[in-house]
This record gives structure tokens, C-alpha cells and sequence, in this order.
């Protein structure tokens, strides 16, 4: 048996360096010790690709319950934030596995294949609407005018929300943001807030479609209430999540997407010669600049990882940002290859929790960039340095990306 205490070292990524760029240190935490300790959250670190899938896949090691991690508050605190905790015990992929299979499950009968690509019109459609918006100003916020409304649009719409209360979703979901962060009580106060008062608007869409069912996926929720395979509890819930996650990853896959571009002028320039390369320029960007820096699982068992005994109770964060620049998966994994050929990343998962909207992520993607860089052949960064925020540990998201059209 390996004896965790010489086989793991420690490693600070709190650190203003690592902050700024956290890759080089995640580089030498691979090449030093692919299964690494942080002790500011006594959670263990995995970097190498073929750890992470297979960490992945092994059932053993459970999404880490992240209302536990409202356990580190005073009890007032804790109770303060009860109405948060029993919302999130309902989540799809932070319950049980069987729950989670229950709600996949249920999503597979609208998430088709058919469905997702029936939807191209629509996006292409919404795409245009927005870049009409922005060609008249001359320049653009792409995370403000483009990357976030253009996924909220379509969830809110898969989901029945009328047009004219999108700008609130979008609202909410900023706040709701903190849960998936380390943030303090006051953030995730408002994160409840957000999510109470969205839960609140859903359960009016689920009363209005008991009676007025419509093609959307809260109608679909109802008629599997009526089979009594799910409750109206994790309807709302869930229809709060795909809220949120149904457009904060894409948002974030698009905004970095197009920032990678900026920084490989010459990629650019490829995908602009030819669109056909799009799908693989998408799949590099999410490589590159995938939304999900880390994925969380708790062991549920003592376990192996990586050649280290851990015990039951383990909290291992994957770095998917470090396993998707893996020099033994991808040659020359710094480089950003908008043709690269094979990309097996992980930027979605693996597995039972694989992300069902993978498929929906991409064709948003895809639709975009079709439609933004031939619509502005010229565009261009208006800003100096990119102007990102911090989402510790490991994460950033980009705030703004101003462009001159």
C-alpha cells in the first residue's frame, strides 16, 4: 500500500502567480506529483489525464455534495442558509447516482439528437438577431451582447420562459454563480436569494403548464410528474439549475473561444479562410479554455487514485485544465490547434455524470462562430490585457471582452 504522507506533496494555488496563470504551476504539480495535497481546502489534486478519466468513471468517487461545504459556517449561518442547501440536495449531478440516472434519464427524452440539431435554425436566428444589435453600435461586449444572452435565449425558450423575462434570468444566474465558488456567506446569501426567487417564477411556469402544456421541456417535466417519476419539488430545482448551467458554460466556452483567437491571430485567420473548421476549432477551444476548470468528486470508499491509497471521505479536485495539456495525450499541449486531430479532452466529463447538454454547447458554439467572424471579417480586441476575474481555486472567467466590429 502506498503511504499517502510520502507519496503526496503540498502545494499552495493561492498565490498571486497562480492566480494570474495558473498552468506553469500545474505543469510542475504534474511532473512532481500528479496527486498533490492543497491544504487550505484538505482536498487532494489530480493533473494527469489518464487519472482524471479514470477518476472520472470510477463510481467509487461520488460529485462532492457542495452543501457540505456550508457545514464550515456557524451554526447561525448554517441555519440562515437551510432554504439553499435543501434546493441544492435536489440537484441532478449533486445527489445520489440513482437520482441522477432518474433525471438523465428523463432529460434524454427532449435532449435528442434531433432535437439539438433541429434547434440550429433558431440559434442561428438569435445569433443574427444580436450581432444586427451590435453592428449598429460598431463595436460590442462579447460576454454582454452575445455570449451570455445567446445561450439564456435558448434555454429560456427550450424551457418555455417568456422573452421579456430573460434579462432576470440572466440576473439570477450571476448570483448563483458564488455556489460553485469559494464564496463567502454574504455571496451565497444572494445566491439564495436568486435562487428562491427563481424558484418561485418556475413553479408558476409548472401550475400554467399542468393546464396549458406546451413542446417544452417544463410540459415534458409535468407529464413525467403525472407518471410519478418525478416531483414537483425537483422539478423546480432542476429547472433552476438548467437554467443556470444551461447557459453559463456556453457563455463561457464562447467568450474564451473567441480570446483564444486574439491570442493565435494566425488560428484565426485559418478559421476565417475556411468555416468548415469550426467543429474542431470548438472542441480546441474547449481544450484550451473549457469552462469547467475543476470537477469535485468525495471518495465514498478508501480508493486508489492515481498510484496513492486514499481514505473514505476524500475530497479530490480534477484539474481538467491540466489533464486537457497533458504532453502524454496531446503533442505540444500549450499550443492552441484549431485542427488538431485526435482531442480527447474532458472538458465535459465522462462517465454516468457526463453533461448531457454537451451536444447543445457545441452546435450554440459552432452556430456563433459561423455566423460572427464572416459577418465582421475585420473584428478586432478593444481592450489592452484581457480583463478577467478570479474564481479560485484554479479558475477565471472573463468579465468583458470589448471588440471593434
Amino acid at each position: 500500500m502506498t503511504d499517502t504522507a510520502v507519496a503526496v506533496q503540498s502545494y499552495d494555488l493561492f498565490t498571486p502567480e497562480v492566480a494570474a496563470d495558473p498552468m506553469p504551476v500545474l505543469h510542475r504539480i504534474r511532473a512532481e506529483s500528479p496527486v498533490s495535497h492543497l491544504p487550505q481546502l484538505d482536498a487532494y489534486l489530480l493533473t494527469r489525464h489518464a487519472d482524471i478519466v479514470a477518476a472520472l468513471k470510477d463510481r467509487r468517487l461520488s460529485p462532492a455534495n457542495m452543501a457540505q461545504r456550508l457545514a464550515t459556517f456557524t451554526r447561525a449561518e448554517q441555519d440562515e442558509l437551510l432554504p439553499l442547501r435543501e434546493s441544492m440536495h435536489l440537484w441532478m449531478g449533486h445527489t445520489v447516482e440513482a437520482d441522477h440516472v432518474r433525471f438523465q434519464q428523463l432529460l434524454k427524452r427532449y435532449f435528442t439528437p434531433a432535437t439539438v440539431n433541429g434547434l440550429r435554425p433558431r440559434i442561428r436566428e438569435l445569433t443574427t438577431e444580436l450581432l444586427d444589435a451590435a453592428a449598429e453600435r460598431g463595436r460590442m461586449d462579447v460576454v454582454a451582447d452575445l455570449a451570455y444572452p445567446l445561450p439564456a435565449n435558448v434555454i429560456a425558450e427550450m424551457l418555455g420562459m417568456p422573452t421579456e423575462h430573460r434579462e432576470q434570468l440572466q440576473a439570477w444566474s450571476r448570483d448563483i454563480l458564488a455556489i460553485f465558488q469559494l464564496a463567502d456567506f454574504e455571496q451565497l446569501l444572494r445566491s439564495q436569494r436568486s435562487v428562491l426567487e427563481m424558484e418561485d417564477y418556475v413553479r408558476g411556469l409548472v401550475r400554467d403548464r399542468r393546464t396549458d402544456p406546451r413542446d417544452d421541456l417544463i410540459s415534458m417535466f409535468v407529464g413525467a410528474e403525472r407518471e410519478g417519476l418525478v416531483t414537483e419539488d425537483e422539478i423546480v430545482a432542476n429547472c433552476v439549475l438548467l437554467l443556470f448551467a444551461g447557459h453559463e458554460t456556453t457563455a463561457g466556452l464562447i467568450a474564451n473561444g473567441l480570446a483564444l483567437l486574439f491570442e493565435h491571430p494566425d488560428e484565426l485567420a485559418r478559421l476565417q479562410a475556411d468555416p468548415d473548421l469550426t467543429p474542431a476549432a470548438v472542441e480546441e477551444m474547449l481544450r484550451c479554455g473549457g469552462p469547467a476548470s475543476l470537477i469535485v468528486r468525495e471518495s465514498t470508499e478508501p480508493v486508489r487514485v492515481g498510484g496513492v491509497d486514499l481514505p473514505a471521505g476524500a475530497r479530490i479536485y480534477l484539474a481538467m485544465m491540466a489533464g486537457n495539456r497533458d504532453p502524454e495525450v496531446f503533442a505540444d499541449p500549450d499550443r492552441f490547434d484549431i485542427t488538431r486531430r485526435p482531442n480527447r479532452h474532458t472538458a465535459f466529463g465522462l462517465g454516468a455524470f457526463y453533461c448531457l447538454g454537451a451536444a447543445l454547447a457545441r452546435t450554440e458554439a459552432d452556430e456563433c462562430f459561423r455566423a460572427l467572424l464572416p459577418r465582421f471579417p475585420d473584428l478586432r480586441p478593444a481592450y489592452d490585457r484581457l480583463d478577467r476575474v478570479a474564481t479560485p481555486p484554479l479558475g477565471h472567467r472573463l468579465r468583458s471582452l470589448d471588440v471593434e466590429l
